[in-house]
């Protein structure tokens, strides 16, 4: 049963943006608290919070892709 869970923690976690990993390293905290932050926050907001989850999702993917990350001057 453990194993079942880690398996879909690890596949939301490959395929869900790193949201939640990426706001954990700016404000210095567990991926793990944040992602319950926003799991409480769904269930107080009646989905709310996901929807902010998502926007946010969006807006990282969309930053990665205007500011992509070149490692020499000739990856022009």
């Amino acid at each position: 049963m453990q194993d079942r869970m880690y398996q879909i923690r690890s596949y939301f976690e490959r395929h869900g943006f790193y949201v939640s990993s990426r706001f954990a390293d700016k404000l210095g905290m567990r991926a793990k608290n944040v992602r319950l932050f926003f799991i409480y926050l769904s269930f107080a907001t009646f989905g709310i919070g996901f929807a902010i989850y998502l926007t946010l999702a969006f807006l990282l993917k969309f930053k990665d892709m205007i500011y992509a990350k070149r490692t020499s001057v000739f990856d022009l």
